[in-house]
């Protein structure tokens, strides 16, 4: 079993991220106080802390093209999991930060990739690579 993850990271309505996380993403709940929420985002617990003065705009840096921002999380899902993802997002008319695209065509690293935004603007980055053993190629 791969370990699993902790992240915290701020948002500025606690109600409207338990709602993004649970019917956009999926997630389910963990244990939650009127400062925060745990959230299983598959298999790793994500912390969403009510700190409005945290959720602010990010430095970004160019990757294939896109201005990403250099503060970002998000799962490498197998690419069938992957593409149900996409079109579930697609389904429920979430915004794409970054629309799902294959990035580093033909190269080392080749990925299919997309961002969204949760309503504090946290990015979140879903990624499927075709070969496991591509994710720490160099």
């Amino acid at each position: 079993m791969i370990p699993r993850f902790h992240l915290a990271f701020p948002v500025h309505n606690l109600k409207m991220a338990k709602q993004f996380y649970t019917q956009v993403l999926g997630c389910s709940l963990g244990r939650e106080s009127d400062k925060w929420v745990d959230f299983n985002l598959y298999g790793h617990q994500i912390v969403a802390h009510l700190a409005p003065k945290d959720c602010n705009q990010q430095q970004k840096n160019r990757v294939d093209g896109d201005e990403i921002p250099s503060r970002h999380f998000g799962v490498i899902l197998d690419w069938m999991e992957w593409e149900i993802l996409c079109k579930k997002i697609m389904d429920k008319d979430v915004k794409f930060y970054v629309k799902p695209k294959i990035r580093f065509k033909n190269k080392k690293g080749e990925q299919g990739t997309f961002f969204i935004l949760d309503p504090s603007s946290n990015v979140l980055e879903f990624k499927a690579f075709k070969h496991d053993k591509m994710v720490f190629e160099k």
